[in-house]
């Protein structure tokens, strides 16, 4: 139940991490120009994205201009174009192979442990679209720092951090940490199964017959793995339970046939029906 609740966590937070991303990668809000020196009072607002640039003046005209060369831009901003496009492609093929291999999801419900190792491959993917987006965001920052405090670069031509760079950051994160909750809930998983079939849980009682008296009996010996000391069974108090609904006289003899019988160490249980 536990690592259910972490998939879903994660899931949606590697959904929100590609929302973010997408918003980041289509919004011009990369570079907004900076208001300083004799530039703190201006009437038009510059900002730069990766697909377009813009200008807001004060009057309220909003004007904005695609680049229209992509080989002529720099080489910077076409890497960044090509990661976060990828990073938003590989955090789709994530949505799906997450949804695919959840627990609250009826795909792949007969396929064993590969159920969870889909969706522990999701959550490869969100961590790998994450590092994707962090890696063109992270860059952009460092050259806005960089430009911004170089003394030969005129303060009209600086710019700052615009609001896609904290959108982008934040969201590269959350990918991640949704990528990292759905691996740790298919290595829980898996733990979980192995577990369960190694257990030391008694099994349920199978098989059965006719007995000379017409009684359909059932039959199944336990082991008891405590009542083993150093190789040598040790017998115990009761080890033969009887239940009988065919009187007690009948219920009587068949205990004491069990009970002189030689068995292992374990609990030899016959119900009579």
């Amino acid at each position: 139940m536990a690592s259910a609740a972490l998939e879903l966590m994660g899931f949606f937070l590697g959904l929100l991490g590609m929302l973010g991303t997408l918003v980041a990668t289509v919004l011009p809000y990369w570079q907004i120009s900076a208001h300083i020196g004799s530039n703190i009072v201006t009437a038009v607002d510059n900002m730069r994205g990766l697909w377009m640039e813009c200008v807001y003046q004060s009057t309220g005209a909003f004007q904005c201009e695609t680049y229209n060369s992509m080989l002529a831009l720099p080489s910077d901003l076409q890497a960044a174009r090509a990661l976060m496009v990828i990073s938003i492609v590989l955090s789709i093929l994530a949505i799906a192979m997450a949804t695919l291999g959840m627990q609250c999801t009826l795909c792949l419900e007969s396929s064993g442990g590969v159920k969870s190792r889909v969706a522990g491959a999701g959550g490869v993917l969100f961590v790998f679209a994450g590092f994707l987006a962090l890696v063109p965001v992270a860059w952009t920052t460092h050259e806005v720092v960089k430009t911004f405090y170089l003394p030969n670069v005129p303060q009209s031509m600086k710019y700052e951090l615009g609001e896609c760079l904290y959108t982008g950051l934040a969201s590269a994160l959350i990918s991640m940490l949704g990528g990292g909750m759905l691996c740790v809930s298919c290595c829980e998983e898996q733990e979980g199964g192995r577990g369960r079939r190694h257990g030391g849980g008694y099994p349920y009682p199978v098989g059965g017959g006719i007995s000379s008296t017409g009684v359909r009996t059932t039959s199944q010996t336990y082991r008891n793995p405590t009542l083993q000391v150093g190789g040598v069974n040790t017998p115990s108090r009761g080890q033969t339970l009887i239940r009988s609904a065919s009187g007690s006289s009948e219920s009587g003899t068949h205990g004491a046939q069990r009970a002189r019988k030689p068995t292992a160490a374990g609990y030899d249980i016959t119900g009579y029906v």
